[in-house]
């Protein structure tokens, strides 16, 4: 069954933020470079190959099939299901999206659900873990800061998120608290697979590394930047449709890689809405997805906003 968005403003209360010991700090900065430059310089490595050899279809297909698997898990699992609560999913799903999101290499789940709900609290206001828009400084030098910031840069940041202040039911969720632990291994399952997919099929060495290439390197380095540009780009340029009191935008261009996350005037309208793509010709893979969920019996109770809400949300011109 459908259920109507339930809307309520979020009132700014204490932001449960802390800062790191140094040699925390210093760990988390290294791990998050790591994280970043190695895709990359995955990406420069691909694209070197496509001189030679050009992309394979096996490796094509690891790189689809790893990007959506990896993908939604971050957009229907992290995202709408966690964070917002927007449907429920069977408890075996809801393992495997955890899992599946945790292996986009995007952080632990109760770690994003935290960030994202603190995000929403305090959108583009101080307490925004990533907002474009504080301490910009003037002119074009102070746009590209806020969008370097709210892209990547606050993953270098000393703040860490406090999971019992903003995610305690993830917290005491025994299940989730173990996928949490073990994030690890989901990071290693997703740097591995690719590269086994392609031996298994190939049975070659050379298999292996193109498909490691493509299917790990290359999908985490699109992915992670995808997901970032919905902080950044989506935050500073498209249109807004919804009166919001933040600066989020809709933005058409990344609507099909980021599998309908770019509506994001629309979602910071209607947050708790299972549904982004509530416009006209807006394609939302995302909310597609959960409702076939629903019609396999995997999902159900997925709210979306009524008609009377879309319409006293409008923007007037």
């Amino acid at each position: 069954m459908n259920v109507a968005v339930q809307e309520k403003e979020t009132v700014p209360a204490v932001p449960g933020v802390k800062l790191l010991e140094a040699k925390q700090a210093r760990f988390q900065r290294r791990l998050v470079l790591v994280v970043t430059v190695v895709p990359f310089a995955g990406f420069l490595a691909a694209v070197w190959t496509l001189w030679g050899t050009g992309l394979s279809m096996l490796d094509a297909s690891i790189f689809f099939a790893a990007y959506c698997f990896t993908g939604l898990g971050v957009t229907v699992g992290f995202h709408r299901l966690f964070t917002h609560k927007s449907f429920e999913a069977k408890p075996w799903f809801r393992n495997l999206l955890a899992i599946a999101g945790s292996m986009a290499i995007q952080g632990p789940v109760i770690r994003w659900v935290a960030d994202h709900r603190r995000h929403h609290a305090f959108a583009d206001q101080p307490g925004d873990p990533h907002s474009p828009h504080l301490d910009e400084g003037p002119g074009i030098r102070g746009v590209v800061k806020g969008l370097w910031h709210a892209h990547i840069g606050w993953f270098f940041d000393d703040e860490q998120t406090s999971a019992n202040r903003w995610a305690p039911d993830l917290v005491k969720d025994p299940a989730m608290r173990k996928i949490d632990s073990l994030f690890p291994l989901w990071a290693l399952l997703s740097f591995g697979l690719p590269p086994l997919a392609g031996f298994l099929v190939t049975g070659t060495v050379q298999g292996a590394i193109t498909a490691f290439l493509w299917g790990s390197l290359v999908r985490i380095f699109f992915l992670h930047h995808v997901t970032w540009s919905v902080n950044s780009i989506c935050h500073f340029y498209g249109e807004r449709p919804y009166k919001t009191k933040d600066f989020s935008t809709n933005n058409w261009l990344l609507s099909l890689v980021s599998f309908g996350e770019s509506w994001h005037n629309n979602h910071h309208a209607f947050p708790t809405s299972a549904v982004h793509g509530i416009g006209k010709g807006q394609v939302d893979v995302s909310a597609g997805v959960i409702r076939f969920l629903q019609k396999v019996g995997i999902a159900d109770d997925i709210k979306v906003a009524t008609g009377k809400q879309i319409d006293r949300k409008q923007a007037t011109s």
